[in-house]
């Protein structure tokens, strides 16, 4: 079977899913480890293991360990990025995740705190040479970063280029883990078509990377529950999925996780830890 035809026949049984589980009547919000309905649907799909959190006793506060707290914006000067740390000192996110230049500044605060640094390479656009991306991230980590967000080859995708594209993983995700850091691939869902979703989560998937990611928050759209729950179905359980791109409440990241994202980023953390409404954007 060509990759084509398999992943027409996944995203035709995944889509399928996702379409029954919106017409069931056993709840009545996204509790996909409560439900028996939706836990036997990802039992028959593959899974060994459910690892949801208890979503139900998830408070706004419990969330920070699931945000990359993000500031991606041009125009962020030190004192942006010295706020951002103190913050997610103060909250516990997950991470920083912050442009290539000012890893070393938030590594040097964050240092020993448990709080990890990420940064994105080939950014956003994902039209940066292979060579060139294995040296960004290299060289982050080298600064500090312990957390790549790669931007995968749009284009090439959309062309076919397969192998091209699977090989821009699989080096960026080599030199990932030659240094003991995590590589998260965004595919930029906005920018795709169900089919080209799943063929970018497959390629992910068999090129090495720890996650899969939906958006930049640059383009015109960002993470939504469908793509999420999507995106889980084709990587499986092993692999981490993250959204980001308008996740802007404790409402919109519970929804996520429940949809089987296992990280956020957002540039709002504060407020949705907080239990606020605000406007995300990067």
């Amino acid at each position: 079977m060509n990759l084509d035809t398999l992943v027409k026949l996944v995203v035709e049984q995944v889509l399928e899913q996702l379409e029954n589980e919106e017409q069931c009547l056993a709840c009545n919000s996204h509790c996909s480890n409560r439900c028996i309905h939706r836990v036997q649907a990802m039992v028959n799909a593959g899974a060994a293991r459910i690892t949801l959190p208890p979503l139900d006793s998830l408070s706004a506060r419990d969330m920070a360990q699931f945000i990359d707290h993000t500031l991606l914006k041009p125009e962020a000067c030190r004192e942006d990025i010295r706020k951002l740390c103190s913050e997610a000192l103060e909250h516990r996110f997950a991470s920083v995740c912050v442009n290539p230049i000012w890893v070393k500044e938030a590594a040097r605060i964050l240092c020993g705190s448990g709080v990890e640094v990420c940064t994105v390479i080939g950014f956003p656009f994902g039209a940066t040479p292979t060579d060139v991306k294995v040296y960004e991230a290299r060289r982050c980590i080298f600064n500090g970063a312990t957390e790549i967000d790669m931007v995968l080859q749009i284009g090439n995708l959309k062309s076919g280029d397969y192998d091209q594209v699977e090989e821009d993983i699989y080096q960026v995700a080599n030199a990932c883990h030659q240094e003991g850091a995590l590589l998260k691939v965004i595919i930029e869902t906005a920018l795709l078509t169900d089919e080209e979703k799943v063929k970018a989560s497959l390629l992910c998937r068999s090129a090495g990377a720890d996650y899969v990611k939906t958006s930049t928050g640059f383009s015109k759209g960002g993470a939504t529950v469908r793509d999420v729950a999507l995106m889980r179905r084709v990587v499986g359980p092993e692999m981490g999925v993250k959204a980001a791109g308008g996740v802007k409440d404790f409402a919109s990241a519970k929804e996520m996780l429940a949809a089987g994202a296992t990280r956020i980023g957002a540039s709002v953390g504060v407020k949705i830890v907080q239990g606020q409404s605000a406007t995300a954007s990067y």
